[in-house]
């Protein structure tokens, strides 16, 4: 579901109107308006403010399809792309570049994560390096892999 869709029902739920809400980004109400019709979008970094403000995961707010790595956060696209346990049953919830043979492929920080993965997004999605880094920093915490209570 894209930001339009869903920032006025997260706004309203937590009692705000569009110039409270602004208020608390230190934007203009205005701006608020035009993100909840769909005229524009608020860029990555000002996402993550916006869902500080109302307490949900950033991943609530953005266009995420709905089945997705939960160590890379990749978006599976195409068959043969899912890992596999160790009896050759596939495993759902990572792709086969993380997780093959019921074991992560190799050990590495979210952060080696983001720095190895977000030249290949920026390239793929045409955004630069540096929001694809801000996206998957805001996006990987809340993955299987790396959250604290997995």
């Amino acid at each position: 579901m894209a930001i339009k869709d869903v920032l006025s029902r997260l706004r309203r739920e937590r009692g705000l109107t569009q110039e409270s809400l602004a208020k608390k980004l230190f934007i203009t109400r205005q701006a608020v308006s035009r993100w909840e019709t769909g005229e524009t979008t608020p860029g990555i970094d000002m996402t993550k403010l916006i869902a500080h403000e109302l307490d949900v995961p950033v991943t609530e707010l953005l266009e995420m399809p709905e089945h997705y790595c939960q160590s890379c956060g990749m978006m599976f696209t195409a068959p043969g792309q899912h890992g596999h346990e160790a009896d050759g049953s596939v495993n759902e919830d990572f792709c086969t570049w993380c997780y093959d043979d019921g074991a992560y492929t190799y050990e590495t920080t979210m952060e080696d994560m983001i720095e190895d993965c977000a030249p290949r997004m920026s390239e793929a999605v045409g955004w630069s390096i540096d929001e694809c880094a801000s996206l998957m920093g805001a996006v990987l915490p809340t993955l299987k892999r790396w959250r604290e209570d997995a």
